[in-house]
C-alpha cells in the first residue's frame, strides 16, 4: 500500500515545524559561549538564558491543546510558524540578556506548541500501516533542522563579533516559507469529526487527503471515527480519569527517560563537550556537525523499521545503545581516555535518534483518545519540555562542579530503569488503527 501525493505532502508540511523546532532549539550552541562572555552571565545566569526557550515549550506544551482543539490543527500549525519568525528576528536585535531571553521564550512557545499539534495532525490523517514512518517525519525534520544549524553555526561562525546575530536571526527565513506551506493543507478529518461534528465535510477532507478512496469508504471512516468517541472531547484536567490512567502513565515515562537520557544536554552544549577532550573551539563546532549527521542517519534507519520492527523493539535497541554509549563516554572522561569521547558520544546520538528520537512522539500520539489526543499530546509534550529544562539548566552548573565522567554515569543508570520498564510495561502500538487502540487500552467510552 503507498500514500497519496496530497497525504505525504500535507505531512510533510505539517513536519516542517519539526524542522524549526531542531534549528531553533540547537542554534544556540554556536552562540551560548559568545552570549556568556558578552553579557558577563555567571553559571547559573547562563544556564537560565539558554533554557529559557526550553522554559517557553513548557509554557506551550501546556497550552497547545486548548487552540488545536478550539481552532483546529491547521490554523495552530500556522500561528506556530509566526511565533517561529517573530522569535529568530527578536533573539537577533536583542540587546541584553533579558531582551534575549524574552525573545527566546517566545520562540519556546512555538516549540512546545509544535510538539503537540504536529504528530497528533500527522497520526490522524495517516492509514495505519503508514502512521509510524509519517509521523516520523516530524522527528527526522528535527534531526534535520539540528543538522542544518550545526552547518550554519560553523559557516557563520568568525565572519565577526556579532556573528552569533546571524546564527539565530537566519531562522526566520524557513519560519516564512513553512507559514506560508501551512495555508495550503487541510483540517484533520478527526479533529472535523469529533469537534465539528461535521461527518461531510471530514468526508470530503479524507477523499482530498487520499483521492484514490470512494465515497462509501471515507463515510465508513467517518462512521469509525463517531462511533470510538467519548461523550466529550477531554481536555487536560479531564485526563486524570482512572479511564486514561495507562496512556497518562506511558506518556509520562517516554517523555521522562527521553530527558534524563541527556540528550538535550549533549545537543546544546556539544561543542563545550568537545573541548572537555582538549579539542579547539573550531574543531569542536565541526565535531558538532558530526552529531548532526549521525543524528539523521540513524532517524533514517529508524523511520525505516519503525513500522516493520515496531515501536517497542526499536525501545529496546536504543535503550541498549545508550546504556553501553553512555557507560563508555563515562570511562573515556574518568580514566583520561579523551580521544574516544566524540566516538562514544556519536554512538549515544545513534542510540537515540534509532530509539527514543523515532518512537516517542508517534507514541504519544497513538495511546490517547480522539478525544483527548491534543490533551494527552499536551501533557507528554510538557513532560518532555519540563526535565528537558532543567536538565540543560543545571547541566553548565553541574559540569562545573563533579567530573564529566561522573554525569555521564549518572545518565546512563537512568537508562538502565528505562531498559527495564520497556521490557515490563510497554505496549506495541505498530499497525493498529487509533480507534482500536482505544479499545485495546481500554480507554473507549470510559470517560
Amino acid at each position: 500500500m503507498s500514500v497519496s501525493a496530497s497525504l505525504l505532502r500535507s505531512a510533510l508540511t505539517a513536519a516542517l515545524a519539526g524542522f524549526l523546532f531542531g534549528f531553533d532549539t540547537v542554534v544556540i550552541s554556536g552562540a551560548e559561549q559568545r552570549i556568556q562572555s558578552l553579557w558577563v552571565l555567571s553559571d547559573l545566569a547562563h544556564g537560565v538564558a539558554v533554557s529559557m526557550a526550553l522554559w517557553g515549550t513548557v509554557v506551550g506544551a501546556l497550552t497547545g491543546a486548548w487552540p488545536a482543539d478550539r481552532f483546529g490543527r491547521r490554523i495552530t500549525l500556522t500561528c506556530i510558524g509566526v511565533l517561529y519568525f517573530v522569535s529568530a528576528l527578536w533573539s537577533a536585535l536583542a540587546h541584553g540578556p533579558w531582551d534575549f531571553m524574552l525573545a527566546r521564550f517566545v520562540g519556546g512557545i512555538g516549540i512546545g506548541v509544535s510538539t503537540v499539534v504536529a504528530p497528533l495532525y500527522i497520526s490522524e490523517i495517516a492509514p495505519a500501516a503508514w502512521r509510524g514512518r509519517l509521523t516520523g517525519l516530524f522527528q527526522f525534520n528535527i534531526v534535520l533542522g539540528i543538522l542544518i544549524a550545526y552547518l550554519s553555526n560553523a559557516w557563520l561562525k568568525g565572519i565577526g563579533a556579532a556573528d552569533w546575530r546571524w546564527m539565530l536571526g537566519i531562522a526566520a527565513a524557513p519560519a516564512l516559507i513553512y507559514t506560508l506551506l501551512c495555508l495550503g493543507i487541510p483540517e484533520s478529518p478527526r479533529w472535523m469529526t469529533v469537534f465539528r461534528r461535521r461527518a461531510e465535510a471530514a468526508t470530503a477532507i479524507l477523499r482530498r487527503i487520499d483521492p484514490r478512496l470512494s465515497q462509501s469508504d471515507a463515510q465508513a471512516q467517518v462512521a469509525s471515527y463517531a462511533s470510538a468517541e467519548m461523550p466529550q472531547p477531554g481536555n487536560l484536567l479531564r485526563l486524570w480519569h482512572a479511564g486514561l490512567a495507562a496512556p497518562v502513565r506511558m506518556a509520562f515515562l517516554i517523555a521522562f527517560f527521553n530527558q534524563l537520557s541527556g540528550i538535550n544536554a549533549v545537543l546544546y552544549f556539544a561543542p563545550r563537550i568537545f573541548q572537555l577532550t582538549g579539542l579547539g573551539t573550531r574543531t569542536a563546532m565541526l565535531q558538532s556537525i558530526g552529531i548532526g549527521i549521525t543524528n539523521l542517519l540513524f532517524t533514517l534507519l529508524g523511520l525505516q523499521f519503525i513500522d516493520r520492527l515496531g515501536r517497542r523493539s526499536l525501545m529496546l535497541i536504543g535503550s541498549i545503545g545508550y546504556i553501553v554509549s553512555l557507560g563508555a563516554c563515562a570511562w573515556a572522561f574518568l580514566s583520561a581516555h579523551l580521544l574516544i569521547v566524540p566516538w562514544c558520544i556519536f554512538a549515544f546520538i545513534a542510540a537515540h535518534a534509532i530509539g527514543q528520537g523515532a518512537v516517542i512522539w508517534v507514541f504519544i500520539a497513538e495511546i490517547f483518545p480522539n478525544a483527548f489526543r491534543a490533551a494527552g499530546q499536551s501533557f507528554g509534550s510538557a513532560t518532555h519540555w519540563v526535565f528537558a529544562a532543567l536538565v540543560t539548566l543545571v547541566f553548565p552548573w553541574l559540569v562545573a562542579r563533579i567530573a564529566p565522567g561522573q554525569v555521564f554515569l549518572i545518565f546512563a543508570g537512568l537508562m538502565v530503569l528505562q531498559l527495564i520498564w520497556v521490557l515490563w510495561r510497554m505496549p506495541e502500538t505498530r499497525g493498529v488503527p487509533l480507534e482500536q487502540l482505544q479499545r485495546s487500552l481500554g480507554t473507549a467510552r470510559r470517560v
